[in-house]
């Protein structure tokens, strides 16, 4: 019997409810393939904040790097909003990339057929998506220096600072050209190469990494025309490296294709192993949903197949890994919709149910 170690971060919101369903399916994994997994769990975002008065506490951050994995929930809400707070949530999820060195942001992609039609696109646009994004996690305007607020000469200002060095930048390339080769074989690299000089050392560095991998067909494309080919021909896409700002926006926009953000896990990486494994962090992206929270009718799927990733990235479990994919897969093929899925007049279920749903079908 092999035996993991999980730190779970609920977070706000509906994290603690959709953490939970990503436990107790790690927990049947655990029984049904005769793993070991043990849960340790702490505060972070707001529910830090109100407790400790920091977003996250160094001991917190101490217990994730001592773990296998981290899986997370979601911060933020409608209490904590203040822009001018210097305390934020998200201080506590940027905390936990930049110490456990996660600068990999994995965000699948991929149109359940069977839920084509739940998105605003036509289904012939849509049908056969799959996308793997690589967000580069722990640089650019999130990270970068200064940053602040000032006044001067009587009137505010305020300066983000866009920042690359070029290892940086290699790092994700080096990436996503291996990972596209064990999918359709192509990198697209997204930029604003025409305007900003972050964007011209991002492009340059990508083209000294690309020839390393001749077999991997490549093509640059402008972040705004990104953007635009991700709603008109989503399908030629296969595996997209870019930016930490520009990942957050375009991950959000291609989560639309699926039909809703609640399907969509992603797994943020650092160094790994020769073996392909490594400490990761597990999210899903759909955010802490203070609307829903409480009412039992958030969507677990996307959870769920963050402990799928969990399995594969940082346990080396593939087989697990897929075991999990498919039950998710069969509970929607099977028409289980939860409130975010469910078409006008479908019959909706709850998050319990569903994560039950992929329980049974897990043992099936």
């Amino acid at each position: 019997m092999t035996d993991y170690t999980i730190l779970v971060l609920p977070g706000d919101g509906i994290g603690p409810e959709v953490t939970a369903e990503g436990v107790r399916l790690l927990e049947a994994i655990g029984r049904r393939f005769g793993h070991r997994f043990a849960f340790s769990e702490d505060i972070v975002g707001g529910a830090s904040i109100d407790a400790h008065g920091i977003a996250i506490r160094p001991q917190t951050i101490a217990a994730a790097r001592a773990s296998d994995a981290v899986l997370f929930g979601a911060v933020g809400g409608p209490r904590w909003s203040d822009p001018a707070a210097p305390v934020r949530p998200e201080q506590g999820l940027l905390a936990l990339r930049s110490e456990l060195g996660l600068w990999a942001n994995l965000r699948p992609v991929k149109v359940d057929p069977t839920l084509a039609d739940a998105s605003t696109l036509k289904r012939e646009v849509i049908e056969g998506v799959d996308i793997l994004f690589i967000r580069e996690l722990t640089s650019d305007v999130y990270f970068g220096k200064p940053q602040e607020r000032r006044v001067v000469r009587g009137r505010r200002e305020a300066i983000d600072t866009m920042y690359y060095n070029e290892d940086e930048v290699a790092r994700v390339a080096h990436l996503g050209f291996k990972l596209a080769r064990e999918r359709r074989g192509k990198v697209t690299s997204v930029d604003k190469a025409n305007v900003l000089e972050s964007s011209r050392l991002w492009r340059a560095v990508v083209s000294e990494v690309r020839p390393e991998y001749p077999d991997v067909q490549f093509e640059n494309l402008l972040v705004d025309a990104a953007a635009m080919h991700l709603l008109r021909r989503p399908r030629d896409f296969d595996v997209v490296i870019t930016t930490n700002l520009f990942g957050d926006i375009l991950t959000d926009e291609a989560s639309m294709l699926t039909g809703s953000l609640g399907m969509l896990p992603s797994a943020s990486l650092g160094q790994l192993r020769a073996d392909g494994t490594g400490l990761g962090m597990y999210e899903p992206i759909h955010g802490s949903a203070p609307d829903i929270a409480g009412q039992g009718i958030a969507n677990p799927l996307a959870t769920m197949l963050c402990a799928a990733m969990l399995l594969r990235y940082s346990c080396g479990l593939e087989r697990e890994a897929q075991a999990v994919e498919a039950a998710a897969a069969r509970a929607i093929a099977d028409g289980l919709r939860t409130p975010d899925l469910a078409a006008p007049g479908e019959h909706a279920i709850g998050t319990r149910e569903m994560a039950e749903s992929v329980l049974d079908r897990l043992a099936g």
